[in-house]
């Protein structure tokens, strides 16, 4: 049987690293899988990954507009984003490559911005796939503490005011999320959610409810009940992701 391609899958896979070398084997590993021909078969053009030095904040932002300017009503679009997340006040950030004390508010993502980048793309059907952070509770890194949270609210709040949005976050606010070999856990279980392992419905394709259910399912078990995802997809339709 000739395999299809999932035309319109759209991805931009995002692994910070610097302090956490594991989110560049996690944003390869991901985006390594929804290029693969005979797993989720986006296609090559339409998958971009950002580590290290080219995941720092215009990096992200700009790659998030050009998705903005390119992608249609009926794409289906993946953003993945494995790093530090870090809360100031009331605000949540995400902590990009190079982002430092100094410049701070010139070199993370606030959650609000985050979000609204996200809103600007205008395919139906996006998925918010969020592994932050690896390294809860190791103390300072490059001058501040880091937080536990996961998810910003301000991402949240788009569940308010549209559909067709879902969020998965790898822990809750309370928990670390746990790396592992060759992925963290989180990644890991998204990796073989998105092979087709424990779909529903076996028709060749993974839905939003496949990978929310197995994330659900394994990633507690597999840590022994110290981390339990985040799942915000209750006014999104059970999508196709590939």
């Amino acid at each position: 049987m000739t395999q299809q391609i999932f035309t319109q899958g759209h991805a931009l896979v995002v692994g910070a690293g610097a302090d956490l070398p594991c989110t560049v084997k996690d944003a390869n590993g991901l985006a390594d899988i929804l290029k693969d021909e005979g797993r989720c078969a986006y296609p090559t053009g339409q998958v971009q990954l950002l580590t290290e030095t080219k995941a720092n904040r215009n990096g992200i932002l700009t790659a998030l507009d050009e998705l903005a300017k390119t992608v249609k009503e009926d794409a289906t679009v993946v953003i993945y984003f494995s790093g530090h997340g870090h809360v100031q006040g009331t605000s949540y950030y995400l902590i990009p490559y190079g982002c430092t004390v100094k410049n701070f508010p010139n070199s993370a993502i606030t959650g609000a911005d985050f979000a609204a980048k996200v809103a600007a793309i205008s395919a139906a059907k996006k998925i918010i796939l969020l592994d932050c952070c690896h390294a809860c509770g190791v103390g300072d890194v490059k001058g501040f503490g880091l937080s536990k949270s996961s998810l910003p609210s301000e991402a949240v709040d788009l569940f308010k005011h549209g559909s067709g949005y879902v969020i998965i976050a790898s822990s809750t606010e309370e928990e670390e999320s746990r790396t592992g070999k060759p992925y963290s856990v989180f990644t890991g279980v998204l990796i073989e959610a998105l092979c087709g392992r424990g779909v529903a419905k076996k028709d060749g394709y993974v839905r939003v409810a496949d990978l929310a259910g197995h994330t659900r399912e394994r990633v507690p078990r597999l840590t022994r009940n110290s981390q339990h995802p985040v799942l915000h997809f209750e006014q999104a339709d059970n999508f196709a992701i590939a």
